[in-house]
């Protein structure tokens, strides 16, 4: 018998996407992973710094002052998963120098900017994000990004592994 596992791109993404589960953001929800030698090294959702209210308690003012997606970020106190995922790294010691990073979302121009100063040698993102200056930062900078479909994330193995393998 043969057991169907995930690839380690579907592996990951499965995981950044539980992650995301815990952002306390109202627009939108995205988790971040960041792996080395196939080792998770950190994690990351967007949400607000500790000790910050959460938007889902104070109301998003973006969203009250009717702000577009992909603008204006620096009214926004929240931070994005990438950052949060850095930081969590950087909060206890650990490298990111050649690491790679899952997103549920593509980084926007300052999470790409963080995430190649960070050392991250590839990107994996699932949804796209209208930011085409992160996308030529992207590009000049070398480091690999990589768009990974949302319909290849294999759900059908969460679910069995959710029932204990049924």
């Amino acid at each position: 018998m043969t057991l169907e596992r995930p690839d380690w791109d579907s592996y990951f993404m499965m995981i950044a996407t539980v992650v995301a589960s815990r952002s306390t953001c109202l627009r939108r929800q995205v988790g971040a992973v960041i792996v080395r030698d196939r080792q998770i090294l950190s994690t990351g959702y967007n949400g607000a710094p500790r000790g910050v209210s959460h938007c889902s308690a104070e109301g998003c003012l973006r969203e009250k002052l009717g702000v577009p997606s992909g603008e204006r970020h620096e009214i926004c106190s929240g931070s994005h998963a990438e950052i949060n995922a850095i930081a969590q790294a950087a909060a206890t010691g650990v490298v990111t120098q050649g690491g790679w990073i899952y997103c549920t979302h593509e980084p926007c121009v300052y999470c790409t900017k963080a995430l190649i100063n960070a050392g991250c040698r590839r990107v994996v993102f699932m949804n796209p994000y209208p930011d085409e200056l992160a996308r030529r930062i992207a590009r000049e900078s070398g480091v690999e990004f990589v768009h990974y479909p949302p319909e290849k994330l294999p759900v059908d193995l969460l679910l069995r592994a959710i029932e204990g393998g049924k």
